[in-house]
């Protein structure tokens, strides 16, 4: 996954937040994952960043949601922890992002956000869309389903292989000049509204796909085909 026009660091770094969701694909989910990686984790995301054999460096929440055993756990091994009461304004994911940009970090990868109550998972897609987020890349990834908030004047490049699923799902009134090349139907300088589903299940037509955005927000949605699920 490449992107242009976004602004460059080095190094470049990443948080990956783990959610309080279903923890699908586990092992596709660490072949993502890269040593470098920062780990935070949303409450209870932290079981999840276990199951995988991750020790987090920063737990926050209010951790409702968080075992006794191994809030202790990770507190005897180091952890950080940053406690929220319990009756706020923000989930604890999006205290996760904010801390999360308050860093200074340039990508972050959010996992373990599907599955559970519907208001939850909408509202986990819909935080990618922050305005104050824009300058970070911002990926949701669900087993063999990423999703990457793609904004005003930007590039994204994919990799994946024919027969892969491309889906635009805009997240503005309308979504101007977008160029779609590398798939089944592509498109040239076309609009897409919000609500509508025509551009929803393209397909990888070679083993690159780019979507460029002229004004706007869309959530650009890759799905691997089902034989690369069964590998």
């Amino acid at each position: 996954m490449e992107f242009t026009n976004l602004p460059t660091f080095q190094p470049m770094t990443r948080i990956v937040i783990f959610a309080n969701g279903n923890l699908s694909e586990p092992d596709k989910l660490r072949r993502r994952l890269r040593p470098t990686d920062r780990i935070f984790c949303a409450d209870g995301g932290t079981v999840h960043a276990l199951a995988l054999g991750l020790t987090p460096e920063l737990i926050i929440g209010d951790f409702d949601s968080l075992p006794p055993n191994l809030m202790a756990g990770m507190k005897a091994a180091g952890v950080n922890f940053q406690r929220h009461p319990a009756r706020k304004d923000q989930t604890d994911l999006e205290l996760a992002f904010q801390t999360a940009v308050a860093e200074g970090v340039d990508e972050i990868l959010l996992v373990t956000a599907l599955g559970g109550r519907l208001d939850q998972m909408l509202a986990n897609i819909f935080l990618l869309a922050r305005p104050e987020y824009a300058s970070v890349r911002l990926t949701l990834v669900d087993g063999s389903q990423s999703a990457t908030v793609l904004g005003s004047h930007q590039t994204l490049t994919l990799t994946g292989q024919p027969g892969d699923t491309l889906s635009l799902v805009p997240l503005t009134p309308t979504v101007q000049q977008v160029n779609l090349s590398g798939v089944e139907w592509p498109l040239v300088e076309a609009t897409l509204t919000f609500g509508s589903t025509w551009s929803i299940s393209n397909a990888f037509t070679t083993p690159q796909a780019t979507v460029q955005i002229g004004e706007g927000m869309v959530l650009v949605v890759h799905i691997e085909t089902n034989e690369r699920l069964s590998e």
